[in-house]
């Protein structure tokens, strides 16, 4: 059995992408990529079939992270009972998805940041209207985050 996660952002070209890239990563260098399963979806139909957005993309290929098989998707109510964990990105994208988890399954929708070590926040930043620093900024919350879920997931899972 795997355990399944799905990031999950508005448009799914940004953050939720990210943190897909950075999670496969980690979860691969952990040797673990046989019995965790990880997707990403938008709350938004703005970008199905596209790749991320290039600066995004860009970003995340300079710390060693490759983004570019990944395609935009809508996140669906069938992800509610398919996924084990519905990592969110902000309150909004929180809102939206429980709103279509529909089945009791609002448990496993939580903001991604609520797994970050020393941040002072709990949403990461939408980067698409900002500069390239904003990328940078979501990286960096995203590698900590992704640390902390591994981590948990490990715990929770005893794997």
């Amino acid at each position: 059995m795997a355990v399944k996660v799905l990031f999950i952002c508005m448009g799914n070209i940004c953050r939720s992408p990210t943190a897909h890239g950075v999670f496969a990563h980690q979860v691969a260098e952990a040797g673990l990529n046989h019995v965790i399963e990880i997707d990403s979806a938008g709350t938004h139909a703005y970008h199905v079939g596209e790749p991320p957005d290039h600066r995004a993309q860009n970003t995340a290929r300079q710390r060693g992270y490759d983004l570019s098989d990944l395609r935009a998707r809508k996140v669906q109510s069938i992800d509610c009972e398919e996924y084990d964990y519905l990592i969110v990105m902000d309150q909004d994208n929180l809102v939206d998805v429980k709103a279509l988890c529909t089945n009791g399954s609002h448990e496993k929708v939580q903001l991604f940041l609520r797994y970050a070590e020393n941040t002072n926040t709990q949403e990461v930043p939408d980067p698409y209207y900002g500069g390239s620093r904003g990328f940078d900024h979501v990286l960096d919350l995203v590698e900590a985050a992704s640390a902390g879920l591994l981590q948990e997931i490990r715990q929770k899972w005893a794997l």
